[in-house]
């Protein structure tokens, strides 16, 4: 082979072997997949998902506040069991309601989905089961004496005179005990100077006096998580510590 006819070959080696490389580079990066935010833990007493509102839509971020879930529901629920889905009467149902799932709404419809956000089940009324009763009695209750909340253990009171028999006695212009599994040490919803925080059975202060309004509602016992608002329309959850989310 002439020199000629060699630079002839290695120039249309050189285009081919450009080619080549472009074409694996466009298989590379059309197979890449989207990569989410890991799901990592830095509080194991409150979920790894948990709600979160953007532009009006619910979704779902991780503890460190990263989107894991993208928000596009009406309303959504913690990762939580649901005993109408656990008892329902179609076994292939009743997976659906173990705390692998959270409840969703979209378009006015409901779903479960799963931890990556797939809506996995959508609600039937002929699945759903009736779920079992059950109340515990609180042991301590809100008191109101001239126009000021306290606490009082039902089983212990008799006397309203008797200040000795106040668990805490009223200073308050509010006071709502949240439900919770700890029935001995609950939390209690407080207002003060037309503030709302959060103070134990020993009247000592878990969050500040700073929010315009906390919700009455089951978040604590599901999640130990506070829904809170500063400016009384945007709400948000925060933990034990006032650590928001």
């Amino acid at each position: 082979m002439n020199k000629k006819n060699m630079t002839k070959a290695l120039a249309v080696a050189l285009v081919f072997l450009l080619s080549f490389l472009k074409a694996q580079e466009n298989h590379v990066n059309h197979s890449v997949p989207e990569i989410k935010p890991e799901i990592k833990n830095s509080n194991d007493s409150i979920p790894s998902l948990i709600p979160h509102k953007r532009n009006g839509k619910f979704g779902f971020v991780n503890q460190q506040g990263k989107m894991v879930i993208q928000p596009e529901y009406s309303n959504v629920g913690f990762f939580t069991e649901d005993c109408n889905l656990l008892n329902s009467p179609n076994e292939k149902a009743q997976k659906f309601g173990t705390a692998a799932y959270a409840s969703v709404r979209r378009n006015g419809i409901d779903f479960r989905i799963d931890r990556s956000g797939k809506r996995a089940y959508q609600f039937k009324d002929s699945d759903l089961g009736k779920c079992p009763s059950e109340f515990k009695k609180q042991r301590f209750y809100a008191y109101v004496k001239n126009g000021f909340y306290g606490i009082i253990e039902e089983s212990k009171f008799y006397d309203p005179e008797d200040f000795r028999q106040y668990k805490i006695y009223p200073q308050y212009h509010y006071l709502h005990v949240m439900e919770g599994d700890d029935l001995d040490n609950p939390m209690m919803i407080a207002s003060f100077n037309d503030y709302f925080g959060v103070i134990d059975i020993n009247n000592n202060i878990v969050i500040p006096f700073e929010y315009q309004d906390i919700k009455r509602n089951y978040s604590w016992k599901l999640a130990r998580l506070f829904e809170v608002t500063k400016d009384g329309k945007n709400y948000y959850f925060i933990d034990a510590k006032n650590q928001g989310y």
